[in-house]
């Protein structure tokens, strides 16, 4: 496959991430890297000093041997960048969330339809190779009905200033549910605290109310004494447990509780079964090359993005609903359907 040729802007926190991955890749080659701040621009081009520079978005977008252009800059400026490469003919992979908004988000949606670009959400841990595996355990039923998910994602820093907590960190977790349970939530109700930066949430306590049944605790914080990154699934047959921190990042519980049939009026039996736990063999490719891979395939038009705008969507949803339940004292709101029918990819 002939290289695609990548721009990526925003060489802040993520940024030399994609560079170092891209970099790697025999099926992409960074033809550019661009950056506002002169300081972070030499930082990276010391490592890299063949790629060529820029301080300008549009010298990188009127550059006829970029082919696609990877953002990594923040929240806010997510939709002008990513409109402006896709009417420049670009393709288009941007860090999550995708938007500032849903509706946004969708604009940005139609916008690659009508160009016939690549528009691909930078939802890494779909990619993790944990997570593929927790989704075919879902797929083949082997939980059984799903009673609820618990999950936390917490640390120590990084504090954001321009979006909260439920921004930052909630888009892995609602990404990861989307992904799941191939399904959006119906409700959710929220907490939080601005504990460091005033206005800014660094704490929050997220439910999900999901129209099969299952339920869904997210709890997310960057005011930690440690990292942890858990998540339990609860299903009839069995559990499992994703521990993205362990050397056994996926454990399958063989347990679960039985109610029999009562012999007598009043008599009720709990048959508690506690079986084997297994740890099944887990890749260790690093996600985000698999993610970036998946994008250069797609854009050379060999696979559909995992990743998919519809899904990127969802996950904004949800975070609007989570915001409008802080804003109401934690009451339960509805998750948005959405407003114009955006094509789910095939996985």
């Amino acid at each position: 496959m002939q290289p695609v040729h990548i721009a990526v802007v925003g060489l802040g926190y993520w940024g030399p991430n994609l560079v170092r991955v891209l970099h790697e890749l025999e099926d992409a080659e960074v033809v550019r890297i661009c950056d506002r701040d002169p300081r972070a621009l030499a930082a990276l081009h010391r490592r890299y000093p063949s790629v060529p520079t820029a301080r300008s978005f549009e010298e990188v977008i009127a550059d006829e041997e970029v082919e696609a252009v990877a953002i990594a800059t923040p929240v806010g400026t997510h939709f002008e960048l990513a409109l402006a490469a896709l009417k420049a003919g670009k393709h288009v992979f941007v860090e999550k969330p995708l938007a500032d908004s849903s509706e946004r988000a969708e604009q940005l949606g139609a916008e690659a339809t009508r160009a016939s670009r690549v528009l691909m959400p930078g939802h890494t841990f779909l990619y993790s190779p944990p997570v593929t595996l927790v989704r075919e355990l879902l797929l083949e039923e082997a939980l059984g009905e799903i009673y609820f998910v618990s999950m936390s994602r917490v640390n120590l820093g990084i504090h954001q200033s321009d979006v909260s907590v439920a921004w930052d960190l909630g888009a892995h977790d609602f990404s990861i549910l989307r992904y799941w349970l191939d399904d959006v939530p119906e409700r959710v109700s929220a907490l939080s605290r601005s504990c460091i930066l005033p206005g800014v949430a660094d704490i929050a306590f997220v439910n999900l109310q999901f129209g099969s049944g299952t339920l869904a605790h997210v709890e997310m914080s960057w005011l930690a004494p440690s990292k942890l990154r858990r998540t339990a699934i609860v299903g009839s047959e069995k559990m499992v447990v994703y521990d993205d921190t362990s050397n056994e990042p996926v454990r399958i519980f063989d347990s679960g509780v039985v109610l029999r049939d009562p012999q007598t009026f009043g008599e009720y039996r709990l048959t508690y079964r506690t079986g084997d736990i297994v740890s099944p063999r887990v890749d260790t490719t690093e996600p985000l090359a698999l993610e970036l891979q998946n994008f250069c395939e797609a854009v050379r038009g060999h696979v559909e993005p995992r990743s998919t705008v519809a899904l990127g969507t969802d996950v904004v949803r949800i975070i609007e609903a989570v915001e409008r339940s802080l804003d109401e004292q934690g009451a339960p709101v509805a998750v948005e359907r959405a407003r114009a029918s955006t094509p789910e990819s095939a996985d």
